[in-house]
């Protein structure tokens, strides 16, 4: 086991299972992220029987509850034959996130669990949204929003998505441009469906006061396929309630990134969240560009890999942060005959921080390889409630 100042980082494997973890405990909550793999070659229920078994045990080692869990994402082979079952395995458990993104390490399915442990935490769910609230912040985890329209092209999708998702949280007396700070979407065949769906979100986000003079929301697009494949467009979503505007800042590193509305998208490339105890960081999917929006190191994975690396520093860096503050990060590929190579550097570099790798092509055919991962940093904010 390894530790920071902030967080502690560790391991446990056995012939079944390996289980790669962080834990970060603030005044009140603790917080882990888990990646969970099967370490034996057996049928896909058997692994997602040895997935959940992990993470049951891993919670009674630490009483942790299972209202603890706040985000479960599977990321599956094989998302027509696989989804259905899973679906019927995990139906009790409340929402959870399902994305066909073929995990390289040769599983059928990997887990990404985020754990919230504490006291006077209260825990709901209504429909694909997970709620969590404590100390006067609701916290929202929405999942596998898609459009009931399989006919429709990616465009028309994403609009049905967001109306959707604007008409939730407008239900609560939320809005996409004041409370959402992250979003994921999953798109299937990105190199023809995601122009569609960054026009959609474009107009959207101008719509609701998202623009390049206000804010836009952190965010990852990439290949991701949900088991009808005539769903072009997959959505997750968090979302914050109780969050005073001057707790929230935006991420740019103009030395190494341009704005993304330059180039013709809208998100940001990373948020800062401060609570009372601790500062949150989300980075999205992040590439191998330049300040001028360009590839860099085009046809080098390692160059590449280098340079995402190296905007991520800056970015967290941005926070007051660094990469021993990451808890957990997600590495897609493009090219499965990477996958050595690709692993080779995590474990060099990276070996201690919950990381996974997984098949999911990036936005820009040129871009081999794409990282995102969340931090945490310890603060003391007298002005805000803890965490």
């Amino acid at each position: 086991m390894q530790k920071n100042s902030d967080i502690v980082f560790g391991k446990v494997e056995s012939g079944e299972i390996s289980i790669s973890f962080s834990g970060f405990a603030g005044e009140e909550i603790t917080e882990y992220n888990l990646i969970i793999s099967p370490q034996e070659v057996s049928d896909f229920e058997a692994q997602v029987n040895t997935v959940k078994d992990g993470l049951r045990q891993f919670m009674d080692d630490r009483n942790i509850s299972a209202d603890a869990v706040f985000l479960r994402r599977f990321f599956i082979s094989d998302a027509a034959n696989q989804c259905p079952l899973l679906e019927e395995m995990t139906k009790c458990d409340g929402p959870v996130s399902i994305v066909e993104q073929p995990p390289l390490n040769g599983c059928k399915v990997i887990l990404w669990a985020i754990l919230l442990a504490g006291k006077n935490i209260t825990k709901e769910t209504a429909g694909n949204h997970g709620i969590i609230r404590h100390n006067g912040y609701t916290h929202i985890l929405s999942t596998q929003m898609h459009s009931g329209e399989f006919q429709n092209e990616s465009r028309e999708q994403t609009d049905d998505i967001f109306c959707e998702y604007i008409h939730f949280l407008s239900k609560n007396q939320l809005t996409l441009k004041d409370n959402c700070l992250r979003t994921w979407l999953f798109v299937h065949d990105i190199d023809n469906n995601y122009r569609g769906m960054v026009n959609a979100r474009n107009r959207i986000f101008s719509e609701n006061g998202l623009d390049k003079n206000s804010h836009f929301i952190a965010s990852t697009g990439i290949e991701g396929r949900h088991p009808v494949a005539a769903v072009k467009v997959l959505m997750d979503a968090y979302a914050v309630d109780g969050l005073r505007g001057e707790q929230i800042k935006f991420l740019s590193a103009p030395s190494h990134l341009n704005p993304t509305y330059e180039y013709g998208v809208a998100f940001e490339r990373g948020t800062a969240i401060d609570y009372g105890d601790r500062r949150h960081i989300f980075i999205s999917g992040t590439a191998s560009i330049g300040s001028r929006g360009e590839i860099l190191h085009n046809g080098d994975l390692t160059g590449q890999t280098a340079r995402v690396f190296e905007n991520i520093r800056a970015l967290l860096k941005q926070a007051g942060a660094d990469l021993n503050n990451v808890t957990c990060m997600i590495v897609y590929l493009r090219d499965i005959a990477d996958y050595q190579l690709i692993n080779k550097y995590m474990q060099q570099h990276y070996l201690s921080i919950p990381h996974a790798i997984v098949l999911a092509p990036v936005c820009r055919p040129g871009w081999l390889v794409e990282v995102e991962c969340v931090a945490v940093l310890r603060v003391k904010n007298h002005d805000f409630s803890n965490f």
